[in-house]
């Protein structure tokens, strides 16, 4: 069945980037059907705005073009687990179901907790808004008992269901944990079959999943008996008499199945990323780490929104040729109701000569940022959009392509995963973030095409690649460059990536960080979980949501998440300043410091009169806007750094970020957290001949572009570059 609301034609690529030789796997999705186009295009430009450089997505379908025939490949959203072989019973033997539940939200629809199928029906045990619930369907129709007292969001209860054939006793049944308060409900079903087949947790039908259950999943078990009442509601899964099955959640944190530990083995799958490494009915607080307590964290957290992909079948490859250069490119889809563009990178072969400049594309921070719905496309918005022909979908209106890292779910939990299996609307040239009254309003991907225009428009040679990339192949990728410069975003990163930057400039590397609020969160992946990325918004940190006590720790790697900050990894350490200050998206320009007019620094600011600059741009209408670093000796700022330049005092909506304040006055630096709001140009070099150069604002590379790419923040840029490629010491 089409969703109203679907794209006319939209699509994933297998991941974002490949080198010449290998292959791009595209998989689209056209409700309409109908025959479709789609070539490639080289992307030099992604800012609709017409007072800039404009939209530049030049045409290479001599590279590659094709048609294909589009077909609609829906999406089904919601977390469950699948046993596709539940456990065997005798023919006419009762049986129950049982597990411990958190609903998430209030019965305000049925939600299946475990669900058995087969030819002669299916028994569904959930909840709905009468409380827990047993639902049987056979050849006589649909029968639901209901316990008749209405279960709590965000606490704890047992329920169970109970069928015996013999008799066509039916029963339900729930206890909550908190007032041991129990409700049952009772009735007699004539000619009632139990099924034997496919068990799903937290969803029923396996044809077509429904009824998926948000909040969290305990000991979820299947008994060989008829089951009037639980006479101890947590009781462990392996003292139930007569159990067929009990899935065990604490076994396997890390990985993407479930375990029965029952004498039938029926282990089975999760889909769609459900949240594991999450505080169960019996977790006590004598243990933050789930790893050091399993039974403590033996719940699941499902949600109906989760989505990791979409699975769609493929609709054409597009082989990299040998000779294409390196560069961000994008597939151009169209079709009879619209057109669609899926951003790719290509990186150079691995025998091929490298230039200078390499530049490292923070497509971690564009998936964690993944259809982020702000909520913000109001008729201005629109208007703006319509006007400038900008990217035409926003997230806000398109929720069946799942939601970003900052959004959350529908009982409030924060939204930890994020894959690039699925469209990505926000990662789009033209696509327009905020209505900016005095700038473009761009951020993430087509904001680092300011970059990429202004090195197009300079004659700069460079390769692409992305911290995905950085993440699979370490320090060699960057070997062979003489400087690596970021976006203006680079905000999520692993260990590795970490690794391999600090690798790279400690070994003689040159480091341009051309963006605010980077190297700020740790997440986590995993090599057989290709295109996932877990964030745990731990203690401290500008956030969205805050994970929960108890659950700082990643479910992929069992590592400590939050702030790279809080794991001793500030990132002042790597490149010299880190993040002090946020506002609206607005920006102000720097003002030169007494170390900019030294003669060593001089070349910095060769071409450059001002003392204040950068007070103009394409985001927010400054170059320090929106979010803003600062160096800081205690946090790793070396001695040797000097600050060249620091932001004028920005608009009344900054705030200094939380991790820097003791209380409302009293701040970490000792400072008046006035005084934190700044961002700051960091210059320092290695003694191994590596360098740093870091400007300490997100809205930096806007300020590119002046009556064309001109203007001291143009010219400070290519003093820089132009130093950083050029032979010898600095």
């Amino acid at each position: 069945m089409i969703d109203a609301n679907e794209l006319p034609i939209t699509g994933y690529l297998d991941r974002f980037s490949h080198r010449p030789g290998e292959t791009f796997r595209a998989h689209v999705s056209v409700p309409g059907g109908g025959m479709c186009t789609a070539r490639l295009v080289r992307v030099v430009g992604g800012d609709p705005n017409p007072a800039g450089p404009g939209m530049r997505l030049d045409d290479a379908s001599a590279v590659f073009r094709t048609r294909f025939s589009g077909r609609h490949q829906p999406i089904a959203l919601g977390s469950y687990a699948r046993i596709d072989r539940g456990p065997p019973r005798a023919p006419g033997r009762p049986r129950s179901w049982t597990a411990l539940v958190w609903p998430g939200v209030a019965g305000d629809v049925p939600r299946a907790v475990v669900s058995e199928h087969g030819a002669a029906g299916s028994v569904t045990l959930g909840i709905g808004a009468s409380g827990a619930q047993l639902t049987l369907v056979g050849s006589a129709g649909e029968t639901t008992v209901v316990a008749g007292q209405p279960l709590a969001a965000g606490r704890w209860a047992r329920i169970w269901g109970s069928v015996d054939p013999a008799s066509g006793a039916a029963i339900v049944g729930q206890v909550a944990l908190d007032t041991r308060a129990p409700a049952i409900g009772r009735a007699a079903v004539a000619g009632l079959a139990v099924p034997q087949g496919t068990v799903l947790i937290g969803a029923r039908d396996p044809a077509a999943p429904e009824w998926h259950f948000t909040g969290r999943i305990e000991d979820p078990a299947i008994l060989d008996r008829f089951t009037e009442t639980i006479a101890e509601p947590l009781e462990a899964p392996d003292a139930i008499a007569g159990a067929l099955s009990l899935w065990d959640f604490s076994h396997g944190i890390d990985m993407q199945q479930v375990q029965d530990i029952g004498p039938h083995a029926c282990h089975g799958r999760l889909v769609n990323l459900p949240t594991r490494a999450v505080c169960g009915a019996r977790w006590s607080g004598a243990e933050m780490c789930w790893r050091h307590a399993s039974r403590d964290y033996a719940a699941i957290h499902f949600h109906a929104g989760d989505l990791a992909d979409c699975g769609w079948t493929p609709d054409f490859d597009f082989r990299v040729p040998a000779d294409l250069p390196s560069g961000v490119y994008a597939l151009h889809l169209r079709g009879d109701a619209g057109e669609d563009w899926l951003p790719l990178y290509v990186l150079p072969a691995r025998d091929a000569p490298r230039p200078d400049i390499l530049f490292l594309a923070p497509t971690f921070t564009y998936q964690a940022y993944a259809n982020h719905a702000r909520g913000n496309a109001d008729a201005a918005y629109r208007a703006r959009a319509q006007e400038w022909h900008a990217y035409p979908s926003n997230p806000d209106d398109f929720p069946l392509y799942g939601r970003s890292t900052y959004n959350r779910h529908e009982d409030g939990s924060g939204v930890a995963f994020s894959s690039r299996l699925r469209p990505v609307l926000t990662m789009r040239p033209g696509f327009l973030t905020f209505n900016d009254p005095r700038g473009s309003g761009l951020r993430h991907f087509p904001a680092d095409t300011h970059l990429l225009g202004w090195l197009e428009a300079k004659g700069f040679g460079f390769d692409v690649a992305t911290d995905e990339d950085l993440d699979d192949e370490g320090a060699d990728l960057l070997r062979g460059y003489r400087v690596v410069v970021t976006g203006s975003h680079p905000e999520y990163h692993t260990a590795g990536t970490l690794d391999a930057l600090q690798s790279y400039r400690d070994g003689g590397g040159r480091l341009v960080y051309l963006g605010g609020n980077g190297f700020y969160w740790r997440i986590a992946r995993r090599k057989d979980l290709p295109g996932v990325i877990e964030v745990r918004r731990a203690e401290g940190g500008i956030r969205a949501w805050a994970a929960e006590p108890g659950e700082y720790y990643h479910a992929l790697d069992g590592q400590y998440g939050g702030l790279w900050r809080r794991n001793r990894r500030p990132p002042q350490a790597l490149v010299g300043v880190g993040f002090s200050a946020q506002g609206l998206f607005e920006g102000v320009g720097y003002r030169r410091l007494p170390a900019s007019f030294e003669p060593h620094h001089a070349w910095i600011f060769a071409g450059i009169d001002a003392t204040v600059f950068g007070d103009y741009g394409l985001s927010g209408g400054g170059a320090a806007g929106f979010e803003l670093d600062r160096a800081d000796p205690r946090l790793g700022t070396p001695d040797h750094a000097v600050i060249l330049a620091r932001s004028e005092p920005p608009p009344a909506s900054f705030v200094v970020v939380p991790e820097e304040l003791l209380s409302h006055i009293a701040t970490v630096t000792g400072e008046p957290p006035a005084a934190l709001l700044r961002a700051e140009i960091v210059y320092f070099q290695q003694p191994t001949g590596g360098a740093v150069f870091a400007v300490g604002s997100i809205t930096f590379c806007g300020s590119l572009w002046q009556e064309g790419w001109k203007g001291p923040v143009s010219q400070l840029l290519d003093n820089i570059l132009r130093r950083f490629c050029g032979p010898g010491a600095l």
